[in-house]
Order: C-alpha cells, then structure tokens, then sequence
C-alpha cells in the first residue's frame, strides 16, 4: 500500500522539462527532498529507471536524464558525450541542486563520476551500476585513445549497415546484457531506435574515455553495483584495479546478473540503492 501511495504521490507531483531543439538531454524531474539524478546507460532511456524510482523507500526528488540520438530525442553533432557532460553541469548549476546522489548505469555511471569530479562540493552520494572507468582497457589493452578515430573503416561500416545486420548485433549483444529474456527484445528496440551517427560516434566517444585519473577528484561516498558475468573472480579484480584512486567507495557484485543488474536482481539492486541512499 505503502508503494502504490508512494507511486500516485510521484505521478502527480511530476513535472516535465523538456529539452530545448538542439540540446543534449531531456529531464524528468519529480518528487521532494534530496535530490537524485537518474543517467541510463548508452541507448537507454531514462525510463530505464521507472521501476528504481517507484520502489524507493526515502523521500527523494528525482532528476531522470534521457540523451540526445536515444528513445526518439532528436540528435546533437559531435562531440556527443563532451556536451551531454557540459549540459548536465549547466543543469546541476541552473537548479542549484546540493547534497546531490548520483545513481548511473553503464555510460551512466562514467557521467556520474564525470560530474562528482567536476564538482564535487556539490556531489555527496554516487550509485555506479556496472560501469567501468575506462572501457577501452579492458575491450582494447594497450590501444591508446589517440588511435581511436570516429572516421575509422569499422564506424563507417557500421554506419551502412542495414537494418536487419543491425538487428541481429543488438539481437546478440542484448544476450549477453540481461538473463531475463522477456527484457532482450526491449534492448534490441532501444538500440535500433538510436540514431545511427549517435550510436557509431557516441560508443567511440566512450571508448576514448578515461576517468581514472578524475577518480582522485571524487569526494562522494560510493557504492559500485558490479554484475557476476561472466566471472566473479575476474569482474571482481577489474573493478578494485580500474577503481583504485577513488577514495571511498564499496564493491558489491549482484548474484547471478549481466550488465542489467536492476532487470536481472531487482528486488536486491533496490534494498542495496534504498540502504546505501538511507545513510
């Protein structure tokens, strides 16, 4: 009973922002009190987070993120990641949002950091859901970012691929996404939705990325929600080395769970963000 107030309260307190033509994200703002900021990972929507939100058990004002090229939201030029960074800063710094918990997923979670490093005064709480400072490393060891280039024969392969190839990658990369099948399908049309120049340039743009070193700027309390696929052990090792200049922070991997941690252990993903946003 206690949810379903919870949830009528937050449908009619809702307020919309959108967006602005041009602009590299679209806000949902909703509810009171400390406020939170919601960030999908690459190619979600922000209504990725509608089950989180209504299944929080402390008052909070949710900030839900939705980006540019994704869920029909009409693209921005290059650079794409470098300007949905500057933007959400201007956003936290128009509403003057304080005491800020961040929760992301995925590339999510690269801007959360991104953010609580560019200010971290403001910043006091950041929920990392299987993100990973620099993909890069672990997809391409040793390649450095100044060898990767948007104009490369991969990404303009990519970007004339027809719609049925391009159905059958997201087909097989949402397999190894989520152990929940009647999820699969809804990361295939995410990705299929996504504006293909946002979808080749914006994963370079991740690939390119490095926060390290930005790590040591960090002073929010962290909570890192691993998945278990497909090795604890291994997954375990790359988090503590990847993870190893950010000051205060907690590892937790999700039992039997890929990359969406929140379709596949739910109901654990939401006592861990309720304990954590509770302290």
């Amino acid at each position: 009973m206690k949810k379903i107030a919870l949830t009528f309260a937050l449908l009619l307190s809702t307020v919309f922002v959108f967006a602005q033509s041009g602009s590299a994200i679209r806000i949902m703002k909703s509810g009171a009190g400390k406020p939170v900021l919601f960030l999908p990972g690459f190619t979600s929507p922000g209504t990725v987070w509608e089950e989180t939100i209504s299944n929080l058990e402390v008052e909070r004002q949710s900030h839900v993120i939705s980006y540019a090229g994704f869920n029909g939201i009409q693209p921005i030029d290059t650079p794409w990641y470098a300007t949905i960074r500057k933007e959400l800063l201007q956003y936290i710094e128009k509403e003057n949002l304080t005491n800020l918990s961040i929760v992301g997923h995925s590339m999510g979670g690269n801007l959360a950091v991104d953010v609580a490093a560019a200010v971290p005064e403001r910043v006091e709480k950041l929920v990392l859901v299987d993100a990973i400072p620099c993909m890069r490393e672990l997809m391409m060891p040793g390649v450095a970012a100044s060898q990767i280039k948007h104009s490369s024969p991969y990404n303009q392969q990519m970007l004339q691929m027809s719609a049925d190839d391009l159905r059958k990658t997201a087909g097989m990369m949402a397999h190894n996404m989520t152990y929940r099948q009647d999820k699969i399908d809804l990361l295939v049309q995410w990705s299929l939705a996504a504006d293909r120049e946002t979808y080749v340039y914006g994963y370079t743009d991740l690939l390119k990325l490095d926060l390290r070193e930005a790590l040591k700027q960090v002073k929010a309390q962290t909570l890192i929600l691993g998945a278990t696929y497909p090795d604890a052990k291994l997954v375990m090792g790359n988090f503590e080395k990847q993870y190893a200049n950010l000051p205060a922070k907690n590892i937790v991997l999700a039992p039997e769970s890929k990359h969406f941690i929140m379709f596949d252990q739910p109901e654990w993903f939401f006592e861990k963000v309720n304990t954590f946003l509770a302290k």
